[in-house]
């Protein structure tokens, strides 16, 4: 009894060590915070992002740790920047953090705080766009390296972080461009860390895979006319049927999600219309009309059956329809949470000394991590933030300063257990 009882009261001190609350005046004043704020103070938002502010603060950030880096621009005007800390054993494949730069854009009258100012309230509650979404978690793989260099650990592998552009437009330009490159093949990557969710209850999620994404244009051509008769053949009668059949496999899916509790998003395809065009005046019947659906195929969907049903579809609705992919992503294989794959154990064990309960998910949107799995890496999406709601995308994005603390921490630990695989 005794014994279990010492070990209930090291568990406690483990939780309690990753839940400290600093008071407001010291998370001011904590250097990793201040990186942070300073961080998110840069306006890197779409539509017209200007990358040299963001890029110059991380070179300043290599520069402060010592690290070399590297920037290339595969795209004019969209770099991307890796810094390096070379391993012990540097030609063992080696570990890549990766964070992008860019934030959603922003309705700044809906914010309560400017989304730019990275307000701090009394609590500790830093409100700024991006903070989820994922410049918390590039100043988290910073300051965690920053620990461990200061400590003089060494390293068995080389750890890369990357800091890459356009993920908020599906990453065309930035991780998936950079994948097939010489350059990134010469980093050796072996494993990767991305972004992962927040979690609003006491769980950290941790996201082996990711949805094929899929969005396709169906295009219905046919008899144009007058407003005031019934013509045959009409491209609204077919972009009706068509919108009709994929509604009912919407229904069907989303059925499916509601009657398993089992299940969540990422674990069910989605479909969803996004839009509607065609016409030129209120009283002409248009010769063509266009409807747009984003689809995210579950990773145990066979996407020829599944592109073989849109064909059966567009047959049905009758002549003239035809389709086109605006972005069709293939089939990534997951990566694997068992034995076969020691990252993921290394990963495991330290959740399991720190008393982290996790769950593994589906993630349900689309990160940069599905281009470093089909260049053949295994990658986990994890941002270690608990507690805390979901505000991806939202008015008043927001996160905790000691949660953030807590995450570099986690890292910390993290980044060495697989580092040294």
């Amino acid at each position: 009894m005794r014994r279990l009882s010492i070990v209930l009261l090291l568990c406690c001190l483990v939780d309690w060590s990753l839940n400290a609350s600093l008071d407001p005046s010291a998370l001011q004043s904590d250097p990793a915070v201040v990186n942070l704020r300073n961080y998110l103070r840069i306006r890197s938002e779409h539509p017209n992002i200007n990358y040299a502010e963001p890029i110059a603060f991380l070179k300043s950030q290599a520069d402060s740790l010592g690290l070399p880096y590297k920037v290339y621009e595969l795209v004019p005007g969209k770099p991307i920047l890796v810094m390096s800390w070379l391993g012990a054993s540097p030609d063992l494949p080696s570990v890549l953090l990766n964070s992008h730069t860019d934030v959603v854009p922003v309705f700044e009258k809906s914010w309560t705080h400017p989304p730019f100012e990275a307000f701090m309230d009394e609590n500790g509650t830093i409100y700024a766009r991006g903070i989820q979404d994922m410049k918390s978690v590039g100043i988290q793989f910073i300051e965690a390296v920053r620990r461990l260099k200061a400590a003089g650990v060494q390293l068995k592998r080389t750890i890369h972080l990357s800091f890459v552009p356009d993920e908020e437009l599906g990453g065309a330009d930035g991780m998936r461009k950079f994948v097939e490159t010489e350059d990134y093949k010469a980093l050796n990557v072996g494993f990767a860390l991305d972004e992962g969710i927040a979690s609003a209850d006491d769980d950290y999620l941790v996201y082996y895979a990711e949805r094929s994404v899929w969005h396709v244009d169906i295009i219905a051509t046919g008899k144009s006319g007058h407003g005031s008769l019934l013509h045959d053949n009409t491209p609204g009668e077919k972009i009706r049927y068509i919108i009709d059949k994929f509604s009912d496999l919407r229904a069907e899916y989303k059925k499916r999600l509601d009657e398993n509790k089992d299940l969540t998003i990422g674990d069910v395809t989605t479909i969803n219309l996004t839009k509607l065009r065609g016409g030129v005046q209120s009283n002409v019947v248009p010769e063509k009309m266009t409807v747009t659906f984003d689809i995210r195929l579950a990773i145990d969907v066979d996407h020829k059956e599944f592109e073989d049903m849109i064909q059966r579809i567009c047959k049905e609705a009758g002549e003239g329809v035809t389709y086109e992919f605006e972005q069709k992503g293939p089939y990534v294989e997951t990566t694997k949470l068992d034995d076969s794959n020691p990252y993921w154990l290394a990963f495991k064990k330290v959740t399991e000394e720190l008393h982290l309960p996790i769950k593994t998910l589906v993630f349900p949107g689309g990160t940069d991590s599905r281009y470093v799995r089909a260049g053949g890496a295994p990658a986990l999406g994890f941002s270690p933030i608990r507690r805390t709601p979901v505000q991806l995308h939202e008015h008043n994005e927001s996160l905790n300063a000691q949660t953030f603390l807590d995450g570099i921490g986690i890292f910390e630990k993290i980044v060495t257990a697989v580092a040294n695989v």
